[in-house]
């Protein structure tokens, strides 16, 4: 079972608990565990974070096509199963082509073809307008979870100093 993050992980931990610039050990961390096949993300979500144009960005650049998976044949028919299913619910048409045409989409495939975890900070909604990865989740009985469970779950720690025992 690998993690696939959603890019509002990546931007948030930017922005607010983990930026660059005082906590380098979640960088690290990330980077430690998709060289163990742990943690990736997918191209789109890869594609948005470096049309931002900041640290981040090139953070994701330096990552390339190791960290953001690109969909591959084992995909496809998840591609499909997916769409059937956004097409097949309760939202607007709308907010289902919005879908089909955004990260979301390709990493709740990726993730329901692999059979991995989503990590995201979004959370179900009862809208018409959008459809949330939480709901996508749900709908396909793929297992999703906040970067916070991720890294308890994973038994994380950005500690100062020498590490002893806690």
């Amino acid at each position: 079972m690998a993690y696939l993050l959603d890019a509002d992980v990546l931007i948030r931990a930017k922005n607010l608990h983990y930026g660059f610039d005082f906590c380098p050990a979640f960088w690290d961390w990330l980077v430690e565990r998709n060289a163990d096949g742990t943690v990736f993300s997918v191209e789109k979500v890869g594609d948005e974070v470096r049309a931002i144009a900041d640290e981040l960005s090139d953070w994701a650049a330096a990552r390339g096509g190791g960290f953001f998976l690109r969909p591959d044949a084992a995909v496809v028919p998840s591609l499909a199963e997916v769409s059937a299913w956004a097409s097949g619910q309760h939202y607007e048409p709308s907010a289902v082509s919005t879908f089909l045409q955004i990260a979301d989409y390709y990493l709740v495939s990726q993730a329901h073809a692999g059979g991995h975890v989503v990590v995201t900070h979004e959370v179900p909604a009862a809208s018409r307008h959008k459809i949330k990865i939480p709901d996508a989740c749900i709908g396909l009985e793929i297992k999703c979870m906040t970067p916070y469970e991720m890294l308890r779950v994973e038994r994380a720690r950005f500690v100062l100093g020498p590490q002893g025992s806690p």
